[in-house]
This record gives C-alpha cells, structure tokens and sequence, in this order.
C-alpha cells in the first residue's frame, strides 16, 4: 500500500517540475514523459508514447551503434550527458532551444535498461542573448559616430567636420531634407564638444507661433502678458555653459531674429516685458531643410542673421544620395524593432533588400526606420519579402537619376571604402588604417577577409 501511495507522490512530483522529463529504454523507444515535456515539445502523452525519441530531431544527437547493433544512442557508450544546449522540433514544426541532462537507467544487476532525460527551456535565455550580442555590436560598430550611422564618402565628410568643431563655440547650422538626422548631428556636435557636460537645449522654431516662441526662448517677467502669473527664464538662459538647438531656424519670424542677432553679436537677451539685459553663454547650433538664401533674397530672412548663424555650415546628405549606407542602416533598424517587438523574424531577403535600395527616399532614414515598423508588422514569416514593405516601396519604380550607386550589401560597401583608401594610399596600409581612422591589424584582417590582391586591384 505504501509503494502504491508512493509512486502516485512521485507522478504528482514529476507533473509538477517545470523542465521536460523523458524515460527511454535501451533501443530509444519513449516509454513516459511528464507534462512539462508536453508543454515544451507540443506532443501529448498519448501522442508520443512508443515513439522513438528521434522523433524529437534534436540538433545534437550523436547516433551509434555497438557491434552487436544494440544501443543506437551515443549516451549509452559515455553515460551522461551534462548542461548541453540544443534544438528540439515541436510537434507543430517549429523549434524550441533547451538545455539537456541525460543519465542511463540500471536494474538491481546493474544492467542498463534505458536513460532518463531532462529539458529546460532556454528559449527567453537566448533571445536575451542575442539582444545583449545585438548591443554589443551595435557598440563596437566603426561606421557608428555618436549615433550616426554611415560608411560613405559623404557621410565620412559629415562625421570628419562634426569633429572639427570640438574646439570652437562658433555657430553651426546643419542644412538638410526632412528625415536626413539633423537633429543627431546637433547631439553629436555637443557629445563631442568643450560644452558637453553643460546643457543641451532643444527647440522646434516652427512648433510655436511669435508670443509664444519668443518667450519660450528668452524668458518673460510677471503680467508681460495674460497668462504670466509669474517670471520665466527662457531656453537660452536654461542652455548657459552648454548649447541651445535651434530646429527649423528658417521658420522664425523677422521680429524674433532681430533679437536672435543681438544674442550672437552681444550674447546678452531680454526676457519678454522686461528692458534689462542678461548676460548669456550659450553656443546657438541651428538647422534647417530650407534653402535659407533663397529665404534672404525674398526678404523672408535676414541676411546679417543668415551670415552670422552661417559660420559652419554642416550639410547631411539624402538618403537617395548614399545608398551604400542602407544596408547598414537597415540592420540598425532591424535589430532594433526586433528586439522591442520579440517577433521571431530573422532577416531581410535579397529581394527585399533590393527593393530598399532601389527607392527614391524622399522622407529619408526616418522613412526607412518607419519601412521596417510596417514590415515587422505585415510579416508572419521568418524572413521580410518585398510583399511585406510600404506599398509606396513596392510599387516605386527605381529612379535611375538619383540612383549613384549599385545596390550592395554592408560586407561590399566595407570592401569598396577600404580599396578607395589603399588607392588614395597608394598601397600603404598603415596611411589607409589612418584614413579610415582603424588600426593597420583591422585593415590586414580586411584585406584577409575579402582576399584583395593589393598588387592587382591597387596596382601598388
């Protein structure tokens, strides 16, 4: 009586563990299973009892035979089986990822009769590392500068007068389409700044009608107007020591740059309802997607302002303009929503990534990172199709005109950077690992990776 009370115990205790558990005999045959493993495998007892346990496909099992062609398994020639990661396949096709301990089952003779077999799974466990693996490369990326993504040309340009300004508080303006990161490039301008552990302070210039903007920028005293139930400071004093952002410059009304002028030509400002000058120390970067000359001619800007704000001048390029950079970009954004969306999507067709390159971007890398939201939403699959893109992707003819480069993929876009610097170079690998701002090993890895002749392809 106790035995039999006993064992009912013991199937309570084993339906209860939350890993698989799995009993074979010697030629493999699954003779039980708890609930776990139905949960895990999505196979139910009646389902898998008297089945072999290779029918489970794990990614790991070792078949051999003894030479009297008993034990198929190669558990029963080591004996266990200890912490092993591996993939099951799920009734319903899919995988799970587990980690395995096994140990063979003896009688009272010490005959083997069979093993018994654990699953964990790990599945939440890998996912977390592959996000922490998608971090890390994300940090050690090259073609990453403050957030910046980019290994073209123009895009090297870009980073290259970013860091020129390090040392100098005079005004930048970043010109640029809507969408192209001017608003990264200001960040990155104060991240590698003398200012950057003072403030930075963003404002929208068309976000705010005059009154409003106006005060918002310089401060106002109380009953300045109805609603100034008490005295303000304004963005620029919030900025002292550090920078202030001026978004969209060229929407700012005529009266309003009169008094941005006299804040750059005598750093001093006015709050709103007040005469007393404020002595202020802030450096203005500003930016536009307008052509503010054409501004200046139509009288709609003004020309000392345009001068004075115009001392570096930072010019982002359209996303149509280096479509050697998509592919890079697209990782950035596919890791990104893969990881905040938990969907089990592992990549980008060719097709897909074709389709990419071949458009005309007019809303630039903002419109690519919006793509992949829409496509991480359409797509049910493992893979992203074309079918899964923006309709207005889809059905974009390529536009031959804007289309400079070839679409190609980061690993040739990397190849072609690196002989462009060998051929400025003339060769001279330490003077490209200086161009390309990487070490002489990363170039001689390079030239390893992509088998590049150097006496061929350089001519050096």
């Amino acid at each position: 009586m106790f035995e039999k009370e006993l064992s009912a115990y013991w199937e309570t205790v084993l339906n209860t563990m939350k890993d698989g558990l799995m009993i074979v005999d010697r030629g493999g045959t699954i003779l039980s299973v708890n609930r776990a493993f139905e949960t895990i495998t999505g196979y139910t007892v009646e389902e898998i009892i008297g089945k072999p346990c290779s029918a489970l496909r794990c990614d790991i099992c070792d078949i051999a035979r003894d030479k009297n062609g008993d034990y198929w398994c190669i558990l029963f020639r080591t004996g266990s089986l200890n912490m092993r990661r591996c993939t099951l396949e799920r009734k319903d096709g899919s995988y799970v990822r587990v980690l395995k301990n096994a140990s063979l089952l003896h009688d009272s003779s010490g005959n083997v009769i069979g093993a018994v077999e654990t699953l964990t799974d790990i599945t939440d466990i890998v996912q977390k590392e592959h996000q922490i693996e998608a971090f890390q490369r994300e940090i050690r990326s090259q073609e990453c500068f403050h957030g910046l993504l980019g290994s073209s040309a123009a895009m090297r340009k870009v980073f290259s007068l970013i860091a020129s300004t390090e040392a100098s508080d005079a005004p930048v303006i970043i010109f640029g389409e809507s969408g192209t990161g001017k608003e990264l490039v200001a960040e990155a301008i104060h991240k590698t700044g003398a200012r950057r552990r003072k403030p930075f302070v963003k404002v929208n210039c068309a976000a705010l009608n005059e009154s409003l903007l106006e005060s918002e920028l310089f401060g106002h005293v109380k009953g300045a107007f109805t609603g100034a139930y008490k005295t303000r400071k304004g963005r620029f004093e919030a900025a002292e020591g550090g920078d202030i952002f001026l978004d969209e410059v060229g929407d700012l009304p005529l009266s309003t740059q009169v008094k941005l002028l006299r804040v750059l030509e005598e750093n001093v400002i006015e709050r709103v309802g007040e005469n007393k000058p404020i002595k202020v120390d802030v450096r203005v970067i500003s930016a536009t997607n307008k052509d503010l000359k054409a501004l200046v001619d139509k009288g709609l800007f003004r020309e000392d302002l345009f001068f004075r704000i115009n001392v570096i001048p930072i010019t982002i390029p359209p996303l149509r303009k280096r479509i050697e950079d998509i592919p890079l970009l697209a990782e950035k954004f596919f890791k990104r929503i893969q990881i905040k969306s938990g969907k089990n999507i592992e990549g980008i067709s060719d097709e897909a990534m074709k389709k990419l390159t071949d458009y005309h971007w007019p809303g630039n890398v903002r419109e690519l990172k919006s793509a992949f939201e829409y496509a991480f939403v359409s797509c049910q699959n493992s893979i992203i199709q074309p079918h899964h893109l923006p309709p207005n992707i889809l059905y974009t003819k390529p536009d031959n005109e804007d289309s400079v480069f070839a679409p190609v993929s980061r690993g040739e876009a990397k190849k072609k950077k690196l002989l462009d610097a060998l051929e400025k170079a003339e060769g001279n690998q330490s003077e490209a690992a200086r161009m390309l701002g990487v070490s002489r090993i990363t170039i001689y890895n390079w030239i390893k990776k992509f088998n590049i002749n150097i006496r061929r392809e350089i001519g050096a």
